[in-house]
């Protein structure tokens, strides 16, 4: 259990026993619960624009003509996810000091969360097969599943090991606790 997640208890929502929405938040504290949510929308909006933008502008540069591969989502879903495992490494294990708490809204789910398409990866791929390419659809949805997990993965393993060699990877510093099962300690 994380040291701002749930405590077990009976029935859904805080208490169940199950994580968290957002760790950041402890539901217990009453003046968490009453926190107004209007700079996290705010920051959410305003990295969902950039995202969203940037994500439009590739799909511009780099269009996917009829019965053809859509390579550009694809390269966009798979960067966007390693971004995701570089932030998420970065923030939740990256040193001694807590990031500005608008930095994941903002950065996580705002800009990547805008970046990243499951609508356009899932109308590509029904585009394909409206075309008549079950073939190029279907190595379509599994080579995105393939990649966007591979980069995730990848990303966050070469940033852990950037942060080791720099002295400030997991177990460095006074507030950690152990993380579940592993071994190691975590944020």
């Amino acid at each position: 259990m994380s040291r701002r997640g749930s405590r077990p208890g009976p029935g859904p929502g805080p208490g169940s026993g199950a994580e968290a929405i957002d760790p950041d938040v402890d539901l217990h504290v009453p003046a968490q619960r009453a926190e107004p949510q209007g700079r996290v929308l705010a920051a959410v909006a305003a990295g969902g624009a950039v995202g969203a933008s940037a994500r439009y502008g590739i799909s511009l540069l780099w269009p996917a003509a009829p019965g053809t591969f859509p390579w550009a989502t694809l390269w966009i879903n798979a960067s966007g996810c390693a971004l995701i495992g570089v932030l998420m490494v970065l923030i939740s294990e990256g040193g001694r000091s807590a990031p500005h708490p608008l930095l994941r809204p903002f950065a996580g789910v705002g800009v990547l969360g805008g970046f990243t398409t499951f609508s356009t990866y899932a109308m590509d791929f029904s585009r394909l097969l409206d075309e008549g390419e079950a073939r190029s659809a279907l190595a379509y949805a599994g080579l995105t599943v393939v990649a966007a997990l591979g980069a995730v993965w990848a990303a966050a393993s070469v940033t852990r090991l950037a942060l080791r060699g720099r002295g400030r990877g997991r177990g460095e510093g006074p507030d950690r606790e152990p993380g579940p099962g592993t071994g190691r300690v975590v944020r």
